[in-house]
């Protein structure tokens, strides 16, 4: 007789198929909309558990929380691989002064306003806590969204803050669901700790960036499939041991991305696009396992409170803070107003609300309910209007249209030249030119042009035309000379 086991089984993987199936079908209407994708994947989580129409039993806080730490750390480890370091270092120390001071800030108002919902001074330093960092997930998934592009400076200050910002919090929860089981304060030795694993997360994110590129570039030939398995294990190791040394292991993770993106991978193009197919599959499942532990009837006792600390989050404590921490780096008062509407809550605070329901504090399960009405809220508010407020303030960046073909080259060892391609804009240099008239520098040359629906093979007497997607080969020294001819590199 056959087990009965793969029956539970069956209908388990079956229901997580139809979850996600709904959840990416539907993800390109939510563009359409102008609601926030991650929105669209806590929906679904809610309309499938236990008061929804799916009526599935989901209340497992240690699991989500699991989930929940697996998924950051993939969805950070890809941000750091999609994160140009020459971009990165400009804007380094205002988004590391936005995830430190900034946080300390953010939660000394937010607990400011929980106070003024009818949360003690305790539970609503906490809860300041937990909702201080902008969330990653739901940065990078507005941000990256189909046919919207913020100019680069603004762009990347907002990823890099959210991606560097999660220590932080992490550090003012644990510390405050402490204060809130031994009601004793806290003292300078949080500082001290704060300080230490940043400065850890830090060191080891770059150390083992570093070593993971040294490796991949020794290693013997393996199949182009196994190494991205071989860069997400390098982001589990660096996660797991940095927090072994009491360091954070978010922020090793993504330092690590951006030191290893910065070098030349093996199937460069492959491993990116397999790590973001597995970064979108980590915030579906990340955000359906959030919808499912929420129950919509609790949130209707909490709805005063947590609209009143989600409105004045979003329109008081983080303003102010922006506007005071930027001021110094000369950035426009349009580029400051981007950076705060774009602070959106999302999967991390809810991860960290799970912290002191798994210690249980005394009304942590209302915080917990709270916490995601404060996401739920800045995920309508500000997320649903981001592209909205950033052509409203000049910030947003015309984007070129995909070409109707792309041509990449995937190679085991890193070679010396790089194939990219590149829009040709009206006012492009080369626009109207024969390619055969066209100074290569030396080592480069064109491999194929993309116009409307056909594929040019790139003779001497072919006349470039605005619109066209032009393929080319060169070293990476040749870079901003073939921008002078071309325009900017497509993505960059």
């Amino acid at each position: 007789m056959l087990p009965t086991e793969p029956l539970p089984t069956a209908l388990l993987l079956g229901a997580l198929g139809v979850l996600l199936a709904l959840s990416a079908v539907f993800s390109r209407a939510s563009i359409r909309l102008g609601v926030p994708v991650v929105l669209l994947f806590l929906v679904v989580g809610m309309l499938a558990g236990s008061e929804g129409v799916g009526g599935i039993w989901f209340d497992d806080y240690h699991l989500t929380f699991r989930v929940g730490t697996i998924a950051l750390v993939l969805i950070l480890f890809d941000g750091g691989l999609n994160t140009p370091w020459r971009i990165a270092r400009r804007v380094a120390a205002p988004a590391t002064l936005l995830a430190t001071v900034g946080v300390v800030l953010t939660a000394a108002g937010a607990a400011g306003a929980a106070r003024l919902a009818g949360f003690g001074w305790t539970e609503a330093m906490l809860l300041g806590s937990i909702v201080s960092s902008t969330d990653a997930a739901a940065v990078f998934s507005v941000l990256r969204g189909h046919g919207f592009r913020v100019r680069r400076r603004t762009g990347t200050t907002i990823e890099a803050e959210s991606g560097l910002n999660d220590p932080m919090a992490i550090i003012l929860t644990m510390t405050f669901a402490q204060v809130a089981l031994t009601r004793r304060p806290p003292d300078a030795a949080m500082f001290g700790l704060a300080l230490a694993q940043l400065a850890i997360g830090l060191a080891a994110g770059i150390g083992f960036g570093i070593a993971s590129r040294g490796m991949l570039g020794r290693i013997p030939t393996l199949a182009g499939g196994l190494y991205p398995v071989l860069t997400m294990a390098l982001a589990f190791i660096t996660f797991g041991v940095t927090t072994l040394l009491q360091g954070s292991g978010f922020l090793a993770v993504y330092v690590a991305g951006i030191v290893l993106g910065d070098g030349r991978l093996p199937f460069r193009s492959g491993v990116l696009r397999v790590h973001d197919a597995v970064a979108w599959l980590s915030q579906i499942l990340m955000f359906l396992a959030m919808g499912l532990l929420v129950f919509p009837s609790r949130l209707l006792t909490v709805a005063g409170a947590g609209l009143l600390v989600a409105f004045l989050l979003i329109f008081l404590v983080r303003p102010l803070m922006v506007h005071l921490l930027l001021f110094p780096f000369r950035y426009t008062h349009a580029e400051r107003a981007l950076v705060s509407w774009t602070g959106l809550r999302g999967a991390v605070p809810i991860v960290l609300a799970t912290f002191p329901v798994l210690a249980n504090v005394p009304g942590a399960e209302r915080i917990f309910d709270v916490v995601f009405f404060v996401v739920v809220v800045s995920a309508l508010v500000q997320g649903s209007t981001a592209r909205l407020v950033t052509r409203r303030l000049g910030l947003s960046v015309p984007e070129s249209p995909a070409p109707s073909a792309v041509l990449e080259i995937s190679s085991a060892r890193p070679l010396e030249s790089e194939v990219q391609s590149f829009f040709l804009a009206p006012e492009a240099a080369a626009a109207g030119i024969l390619l055969g008239d066209i100074p290569f520098p030396e080592g480069a040359g064109p491999v194929l042009v993309v116009r409307g629906e056909k594929l040019l093979p790139p003779r001497d007497d072919l006349r470039l035309e605005p619109g066209d997607h032009l393929y080319a080969f060169f070293r990476p020294e040749d870079r901003t000379r073939l921008q002078l001819l071309f325009g900017p590199l497509e993505g960059d």
